[in-house]
């Protein structure tokens, strides 16, 4: 757990977000040594800046947050992002189309945004499990291993439910070591943040790093 603040993606994806604000969440970033910032692709290119000659990286998100734009823009936003300097791509799948069972669809929808990224970049997988059943879940988690993907991830923030430590568990169990899983929505203290990982995650998305960070040291 000493190596917490490498799992956790510092993120900020409130539509409001100032710059000011932007700017802070990568003041924070550097001075907790955390992972990554995920902020949305509007402001990839200032956080590249601001965080030249550091090592935390650059994620954002790509079909947002309703994951049921076209393959075609999904691919435009991914190659946008990469420009503008992103490291890690976070996308939503097609949810309606995984829900039809439409799963070429769902599957190459993540495929062309994993070719769109390269060979370098890491894509993270958005399955957003408050809105999918059990079969569902199973089924995003394979699609998204097929399809070349790095990480699976539980939520967007934005929807009815954010990670639980079942979904995460689940989601392991799938992916095997295949993939990695990334937590997010609901993640907000050191306890939650410690179940998570108990459960198989390796990234944490949340807005309380630092709250996690200094509970950490509080307990120390």
């Amino acid at each position: 757990m000493d190596n917490i603040a490498l799992m956790i993606d510092h993120t900020l994806l409130k539509p409001e977000a100032t710059r000011a604000e932007i700017k802070n969440l990568c003041s924070e970033a550097k001075k907790y040594k955390f992972k990554a910032v995920c902020i949305n692709p509007f402001y990839v290119k200032y956080c590249k800046d601001l965080l030249k000659d550091t090592d935390v990286k650059i994620a954002t998100v790509i079909g947002f947050p309703l994951g049921a734009n076209t393959t075609e823009a999904k691919v435009f936003e991914t190659k946008n992002a990469i420009t503008n300097g992103a490291d890690e791509i976070d996308m939503v799948i097609n949810i309606g189309s995984l829900k039809n069972k439409d799963f070429d669809i769902v599957k190459k929808d993540i495929e062309e945004v994993v070719g769109a990224a390269g060979k370098n970049k890491l894509v993270k997988v958005i399955i957003e499990t408050s809105l999918l059943n059990h079969e569902e879940k199973i089924k995003a988690c394979q699609l998204s291993k097929k399809a070349g993907a790095d990480f699976v991830k539980t939520s967007t923030g934005f929807s009815s439910g954010g990670a639980t430590s079942e979904d995460v568990k689940l989601m392991k169990s799938i992916v095997e070591d295949k993939l990695e899983v990334k937590a997010s929505g609901g993640v907000r203290d050191i306890e939650s943040a410690k179940n998570m990982i108990e459960n198989g995650a390796t990234r944490l998305g949340t807005s309380s790093g630092v709250k996690i960070i200094k509970e950490l040291l509080n307990k120390k």
